[in-house]
């Protein structure tokens, strides 16, 4: 379970600093890695998501009274 853990944790850091450059330079580096609405992509985006709603799970440890 670790291993999941940290690969959510990481995605969410690529999708972070991604919606960060987007934010700040208008640059989309993941579209620019694997190109604007290809496969990989958008792989890459559906990833980053599944990532953030797992990353509910992880908290819930942190939220225990």
């Amino acid at each position: 379970m670790r291993i999941v853990n940290m690969i959510a944790i990481l995605l969410l850091i690529i999708g972070g600093i991604n919606w960060g450059l987007v934010g700040l330079m208008g640059l989309d580096l993941v579209a620019v890695i694997f190109g604007a609405g290809t496969l990989l992509a958008n792989l890459v985006y559906i990833l980053v998501g599944v990532s953030a709603v797992y990353s509910i799970y992880l908290l819930r440890g942190y939220f225990k009274p």
